[in-house]
């Protein structure tokens, strides 16, 4: 990627954000070293060069595994299949990530910026779910009826307007009644957002109020984005090449097992990184002038997968460095957070999702005409009586950059892994990716010869996930560190771990905002993040809710 790119004869990045005068050359004889090379550290240290003035050279990404992006993961070929873990729900509040994105050039056409391609894409391609619920009969229940008795609709005012510090402790189930989650309220909420009725009160809360203005479309799902291809593609490849062409240094396989604070007063400054590289541990200095950027925790750590003829084996190991690491951070240091609130129960913050390539145009054609829409036109659709709760994306396609035109790829996942399936009467934890193909066919009633043709053109490869729903296990307000704890000097905590009032953990704006709120203060740059979007804040958003609760 050039800096030279032009538009209409003139300079593109003339039109990107610029450097601010104040900042620039601030900061030339320090270095910034990122822990992670997921979004947020992407993220950030395109902050630190856009609008901090630190050249590129001066910055460091450690990533423990081969593959930058983090979470971000959609990788394979046709040939042998393509795979990823998620992928991620987008709106137009998510201010931060859109920020970020509009300063990006396009890999697909480099005259536009990244924001501009989501936007094209999106208008090209708008949801509006025809096909939300399917029942256990291949029947389409009125999915636009919510459901609510009274007593829900009460609970979900409470807990609206409840403060963080009463639900301190309490999991979703201790503020609603069985009847809730019988709601198609629920099972549209839960699928979406992938929660489950065990996780945590405080985050159901905040997605709540940070989604209020989605209440209305919940059933429909319109104004969700999707990027042009898979989130890799759209948005961690062009990052990372920008980053590249500004000499940001990469370090892949490399893991970074302890920091080196000083001592003798209340400060907490960073002196030098622990890591280890092929083996080898090195210690690297850190000049109380150097920032530290750490991501702590992460939800795809110790994912694996499997095949159509092997399931994906949970891996309880806890390898992962960035769980590792935050742990030992947080030993002795109770403003470090404590990791044990998320990660010691695998069997709540788990699921499993699985990518199919089909070498035959059936299963779309025949998901078309189930749904009476075009690939890509609609949202998610969930089998709301299957045991795993099993939910389906259909992409328009191509999906890949490098795709054939005669290749097809759709994604989905099941929030119960642990249960028998309805046709394939294994947990989901056991099954191959044959055995979950099976399983989903099974739920859409196609006739068996069509089944039998889509399962001979199709590769399903399931994808574990220890950890996937982590930040969202029953916590209290100390239990996440502060993005900038108490006394830092030169440390910041970024990503879906980190404490941000008022934003919700799973989201891409999550990350983003703790990248950007840890430049701008460490910086201490005469910036700060645009507030968090406040639908509650919009009469017409209430009044909307209020009439879908009584739908």
């Amino acid at each position: 990627m050039s800096l030279a790119l032009h538009r209409n004869g003139k300079a593109f990045l003339a039109d990107l954000p610029k450097i601010s005068p104040r900042a620039k050359g601030q900061h030339a004889m320090s270095k910034y070293y990122f822990v992670g090379s997921g979004i947020a550290s992407l993220a950030g240290a395109v902050f630190l060069i856009r609008d901090g003035g630190v050249a590129g050279k001066d910055i460091v990404l450690f990533e423990e595994s081969d593959k930058l992006g983090g979470a971000f993961d959609a990788h394979g070929d046709a040939e042998h299949g393509y795979f990823m873990s998620g992928s991620r729900m987008f709106e137009a509040f998510y201010l931060c990530t859109f920020d970020l994105l509009a300063s990006i050039p396009s890999i697909s056409n480099p005259a536009i910026s990244v924001k501009e391609e989501t936007d094209q894409a999106n208008a090209k391609w708008p949801w509006h779910n025809k096909v939300r619920l399917v029942d256990r009969d291949g029947h389409i229940p009125d999915f636009h009826k919510m459901g609510f008795a009274e007593r829900d609709r009460i609970d979900l005012v409470k807990i609206i307007a409840e403060p963080e510090s009463l639900l301190n402790g309490k999991r979703i189930t201790d503020c609603f009644g069985p009847h809730f989650f019988e709601t198609n309220f629920w099972m549209e909420w839960c699928t979406l957002f992938a929660f489950e009725r065990w996780h945590s009160a405080i985050e159901f809360k905040r997605y709540l109020q940070r989604f209020i203005h989605h209440f209305s479309t919940i059933d429909t799902q319109e104004d969700i984005y999707r990027s042009l291809y898979n989130q890799y593609d759209s948005f961690i490849v062009p990052l990372v090449g920008w980053l590249k062409d500004r000499e940001v240094e990469f370090r892949p396989s490399v893991r970074v097992d302890d920091l080196r604070f000083a001592s003798g007063d209340d400060a907490i400054t960073v002196t030098g990184l622990e890591i280890t590289h092929g083996g080898a541990r090195e210690s690297i200095p850190v000049d109380p002038a150097d920032l530290v950027f750490v991501t702590n925790g992460s939800m795809t750590a110790d994912k694996t997968f499997g095949s159509m003829t092997k399931a994906a084996p949970f891996d309880r190991s806890g390898k992962s460095g960035a769980w590792k690491l935050w742990e030992t951070l947080a030993e002795g240091r109770p403003q470090f957070g404590n990791p044990a609130a998320f990660n010691q129960v695998i069997a709540e913050s788990s699921w499993i999702s699985y990518t199919v390539t089909v070498s035959d145009p059936l299963f779309f054609t025949l998901m078309e005409k189930f749904s009476g829409q075009p690939a890509g036109a609609g949202g998610l659709i969930t089998f709301k009586d299957s045991n795993w709760l099993i939910t389906i994306s259909i992409y328009h396609q191509p999906f890949f950059p490098e795709q054939p035109e005669s290749v097809f790829v759709w994604w989905g996942y099941g929030l119960f892994h642990d249960r028998p399936g309805d046709y394939v009467r294994k947990p989901m934890a056991d099954c191959t990716g044959a055995e979950i193909l099976e399983e989903v066919l099974g739920h859409l009633h196609f006739a068996e010869a069509d089944t039998a043709a889509i399962m001979a053109a199709s590769n399903c490869i399931p994808c574990t996930m220890p950890y996937i729903t982590s930040q969202f296990m029953v916590r209290t307000g100390d239990d996440r560190p502060k993005v900038i704890p108490e006394g830092s000097t030169n440390l910041a905590f970024m990503g879906q771990f980190a404490e941000q009032p008022d934003d919700v953990v799973f989201t891409v704006e999550y990350s983003v905002r703790c990248a950007m709120t840890a430049v701008y203060t460490l910086l201490k740059l005469d910036k700060t993040p645009p507030p968090v979007h406040k639908g509650l804040h919009s009469p017409q958003v209430i009044v909307d809710a209020i009439r879908t609760m009584h739908r």
